[in-house]
């Protein structure tokens, strides 16, 4: 089903000067205290409670997610066949905020593997935002969390405490936020404050506003392209981290080609390489490892738009 590059030797990478290391804790947290700023008994074991349980201050993703996924199946009832036009309108928002999502959320602002300029930065930061993938402060958090602490007991969003579904969404408004002025302080001021206060009325425009073009395009430019849009994302928390037989403590990435189309091409379904070495700002490492994010941060690169990109040094 999938293939991992965990066991092969890593590609070393060509250093990057003034690249800056994503800010990190080096502690390790005890089980008990894991879950974000909210500190949970060691024997509460969330992924054990009802889907209809949230963490403290967690209620608004529960009612988020619960809702855009009501909308879009009563969306896909009532308007199965949009019809082609509306249908590339919603493909190309879910395109454009994936690109945002794993160019800028992911390898710019978490890993810090280049640095866009600000005119290219800023409108990839909105469209993952109005896709719905957070804030780039609790999304850079959350992810550097998940690699301080990968396959251990402090991940929060592993499929080695709760399984799948628990990987996949349940973690999101079952566990507290982690806490952004330890794992992404950076990220909490200058121009991402804007993102972070501008969160919810961005949200709510990002599911009505298609409703200018009608019924059809209220669901399908909001709920159903929000709902496919969380599932894409939350495939690389869940089934690209679910290796047969690894261990609590080894890495359970996993290389996933047929999630390629799922993710637009975009290179996050070869998540085993990225844990091989998440400073590269290419996932891909092969020709037929198709990374559309990384291309568009060669072009940005030769017209002088991102900088100190990290690449790994035997790429083909």
């Amino acid at each position: 089903m999938s293939h991992s590059t965990s066991g092969a030797a890593a590609p070393a990478l060509e250093p990057a000067a003034k690249a800056a290391p994503p800010v990190v804790s080096p502690d390790v947290v005890a089980p008990a205290k894991v879950f974000g700023v909210q500190e949970l008994a060691a024997d509460s074991e969330p992924w054990k409670w009802s889907w209809f349980r949230w963490s403290k201050n967690e209620a608004p993703v529960f009612f988020w997610v619960m809702i855009i996924h009501a909308l879009a199946v009563v969306g896909l009832v009532l308007y199965p066949l949009p019809g082609w036009g509306m249908v590339a309108a919603a493909y190309g928002l879910f395109w454009l905020g994936g690109l945002g999502t794993t160019v800028a959320y992911h390898r710019a602002l978490a890993h810090r593997s280049v640095r866009l300029h600000p005119i290219v930065e800023m409108p990839l930061i909105f469209f993952a935002q109005f896709n719905g993938s957070g804030t780039p402060a609790t999304w850079s958090a959350n992810h550097r969390l998940h690699h301080a602490k990968s396959d251990t007991p402090g991940d929060i969003s592993s499929p080695r405490l709760g399984g799948f579904w628990w990987s996949h969404l349940r973690w999101l408004w079952q566990t507290p936020q982690t806490p952004v002025a330890k794992w992404a302080p950076d990220l909490y001021q200058g121009r991402y404050l804007i993102f972070t206060r501008s969160q919810i009325p961005l949200l709510a425009v990002s599911l009505v506003f298609g409703a200018i073009w009608g019924w059809a395009g209220f669901f399908w430019l909001g709920a159903i392209r929000l709902t496919f849009a969380l599932h894409a994302q939350c495939v690389t928390n869940s089934i690209a981290h679910m290796k047969k037989g690894a261990k609590m403590g080894e890495d359970s990435s996993v290389n996933c080609w047929w999630l390629a189309p799922v993710q637009a091409l975009q290179g996050e379904n070869w998540h085993g390489n990225h844990h091989a070495k998440p400073a590269s700002a290419r996932l891909g490492l092969t020709w037929w490892q198709i990374d559309l994010g990384w291309w568009f941060i060669v072009a940005c690169e030769k017209i002088g738009l991102a900088t100190n990109v990290r690449r790994p040094k035997f790429a083909d």
